[in-house]
């Protein structure tokens, strides 16, 4: 954000005392972060075994096996990471639609309620990253 006396691109250094501009790097750290590491994780199930969160019909419409449909949502999440830390005004509102799929997916398979809950808490953390990149990332011209 250029503010100030700032040169455009740069961040004036009293932005960093304002609480949106730090609640902006918080969540655009987290989401960079985080969907790298769960989709470098769908490669090697360190963490889980990401298949049970796969729900039966869409493993029926995927091709391949729920494993190889695995890797395809890593790359995704990788690549969603990694716009977030580059573009955040358009990276932000992808992560924010890849959560809404994962609720679908979770809605449909008994259980996992609490965990498309907490994905939802998410989903609006990346709608108000989405927003605050407005102010802190302003498009490029």
């Amino acid at each position: 954000m250029a503010t100030g006396s700032a040169p455009a691109g740069y961040i004036d250094r009293s932005a960093l005392r304002e609480p949106s501009y730090q609640a902006f790097v918080l969540l655009r750290t987290v989401f960079t972060v985080a969907p790298i590491l769960f989709g470098l994780d769908k490669f090697t199930n360190i963490l889980v075994d990401w298949q049970i969160y796969l729900a039966s019909w869409i493993d029926d419409i995927v091709p391949g096996t729920a494993q190889q449909a695995m890797y395809a949502v890593g790359v995704i999440e990788i690549v969603a990471g990694i716009a977030v830390a580059v573009m955040p005004r358009f990276g932000a509102w992808l992560v924010a639609a890849w959560l809404a799929g994962i609720i679908v997916n979770l809605l449909t398979l008994p259980g996992y309620y609490d965990i498309a809950l907490r994905d939802f808490g998410l989903l609006i953390a990346a709608v108000a990253l989405a927003r605050l990149a407005v102010t802190y990332a302003p498009a490029r011209r």
